[in-house]
């Protein structure tokens, strides 16, 4: 592929600017600057660097953020700063078949709410890990305002009913961590779905964090507010149903 088109699939603005970059010296691929745009690299596995930022090519985009507190997963946030904000440009702008741009978040976390929020580009693995039909497994570290009793546990195994669905909604698992802390285990994900769920057993959430998806943790060495690539087992957990 020619430099100039990896550049463009990575997210480094229109053709005309990427071939820019290259022929100002602006590119390096393994130490040495590239100034021939047309200039062919295999890209599986390319790292080269751009304005002295290094970069590996991905042909498509799988991330886990460490959300923080105070951020709104959206592009057009109404009154907290975007999750977008806490990633580099290529990743915000890269070219998406359909007129989007950019990586999406895979679902949503209030802005309150922390923990692991996956990102991709990839519209398939978008739709295959947010539809509630695949059932894919989400955990979340709960903190609540009153203790936790045996009963409410057991009201959350068997169900609640919220006030937009007449079905119960039932915690694939859960478990009290503290006194005032339960983790909890869902497979679908409805509107502030943990916050309602509590509520409907007489609680209430002062505290929510995502800790799992699928087979796959949090890792505990990404601070918060960073993101990074996942590798191919990783990927590969996030979709395992298994718990």
């Amino acid at each position: 592929m020619q430099l100039q088109d990896i550049l463009y699939t990575q997210g480094f603005g229109p053709r005309r600017l990427c071939t820019g970059l290259v022929q100002n010296g602006l590119v390096t691929v393994a130490g040495d600057a590239v100034t021939d745009p047309a200039e062919d690299f295999e890209p599986e596995g390319l790292r080269f660097t751009v304005e002295g930022k290094p970069w590996e090519y991905h042909a498509k985009a799988y991330l886990v953020l460490h959300k923080p507190a105070g951020y709104e997963c959206s592009q057009k946030p109404s009154a907290w700063p975007s999750i977008y904000t806490l990633l580099p440009a290529p990743l915000r702008q890269r070219p998406v078949k359909g007129g989007q741009q950019g990586v999406q978040a895979i679902g949503r976390l209030d802005q309150d709410t922390t923990g692991m929020l996956l990102m991709s580009d990839d519209g398939a693995f978008i739709h295959r890990m947010s539809s509630p039909k695949h059932h894919v497994p989400k955990v979340y570290e709960v903190g609540t305002a009153d203790p936790v009793d045996a009963k409410q546990v057991a009201r959350l195994l068997e169900g609640v009913v919220l006030d937009d669905d007449p079905r119960p909604v039932r915690a694939a698992a859960c478990e009290p961590t503290g006194v005032n802390a339960l983790r909890l285990t869902l497979t679908e994900g409805k509107y502030h779905q943990v916050k309602r769920m509590l509520a409907a057993v007489g609680n209430r959430v002062v505290s929510l964090h995502r800790s799992r998806i699928g087979n796959f943790a949090l890792p505990g060495d990404l601070p918060v507010g960073q993101w990074r690539w996942l590798t191919p087992e990783q990927l590969a957990a996030v979709a395992n149903r298994g718990q």
